[in-house]
């Protein structure tokens, strides 16, 4: 896709977030438009994949794990704007009986998901498996996985890290959504994780910071830097400096939107600032 292709699919997922999590009045609006855009840049122009038909596996193209799983409000409308199910089952999600469960499950078969996430801390130890996997069957393709800004206090994160770079797995690109935003509160009270590159790059990885996280061009150019860095014995982790809440004016930067569907006014005045780009489900 073009640049303006990306930023209107961008614009239709954060709506297709909102959408669904006020009809199902359940969900996690915040981060799921927050990351939207790093969504619509990876899997409509960088990812090398393949939506049908669909390898739970993986070999042969790139995987992309969600770790921080709550969010899969914007990756399942991703998946469904890219071809890998109808969008208009986007209209299930956390129904019962839906392929679309709350977090992302694997036994629903749902295209796209390949690994149950949003017990936080357990994505990266995952994607690193793959991603030896990969290089064991010669398989020149990248793990990519998502990790969220308060999951990064989990000790399992920091023990992957370790592993990691350790085992030299540099086919490995991990993508931090950093908004400073956690269930409880702001990261930086709750339990401080600064200074965040200063970490990584201790840790033994190649380190990118993405501080225009909700600009297409500039993910994509990151997204590149990161494979031109990979391959040289350190994964690389992509520090991305997101805005919880981005596009509704009254959930931007607020964590008390974490996991707190919207009331109809709010539902109304979110779908305004929201246009349908690509047409609703």
């Amino acid at each position: 896709m073009e640049i303006a292709e990306l930023e209107k699919l961008a614009a239709q997922l954060r709506r297709d977030a909102i959408r669904m999590i006020y009809s199902a009045q359940s969900g996690h609006p915040g981060g799921a438009l927050g990351a939207a855009d790093i969504f619509a840049a990876l899997y409509g122009a960088h990812l090398r994949h393949r939506p049908k038909p669909f390898s739970p596996t993986g070999a042969g193209e790139d995987v992309f794990l969600l770790s921080n799983g709550h969010i899969c409000a914007t990756w399942y409308a991703v998946l469904a704007r890219t071809g890998y199910f109808p969008v208009s089952e986007l209209s299930t999600f956390r129904r019962i009986n839906s392929r679309l469960q709350g977090h992302p499950a694997t036994k629903e078969g749902l295209p796209g998901v390949r690994i149950a996430t949003g017990s936080l801390g357990q994505g990266l130890s995952v994607g690193i498996g793959l991603a030896l996997a990969k290089k064991l069957s010669g398989d020149p393709h990248h793990v990519y996985v998502m990790i969220g800004d308060g999951e990064a206090n989990e000790g399992q994160i920091w023990e992957a890290a370790l592993f990691a770079a350790h085992h030299r797995v540099d086919n490995l690109i991990a993508i931090l959504d950093r908004n400073y935003k956690q269930i409880d509160g702001d990261t930086r009270e709750v339990l401080n994780t600064d200074p965040m590159e200063a970490k990584w790059a201790a840790f033994g990885w190649e380190v990118l910071s993405l501080h225009q996280a909700h600009h297409i061009p500039t993910i994509l150019e990151t997204l590149q830097e990161a494979v031109r860095r990979s391959g040289q014995g350190r994964p690389v982790m992509i520090i991305a400096y997101t805005t919880m809440g981005k596009g509704v004016d009254f959930m931007e930067d607020d964590y008390r939107w974490h996991g707190k569907p919207p009331g109809p006014t709010e539902y109304e005045r979110a779908l305004a600032q929201l246009p349908a780009t690509l047409g609703d489900f």
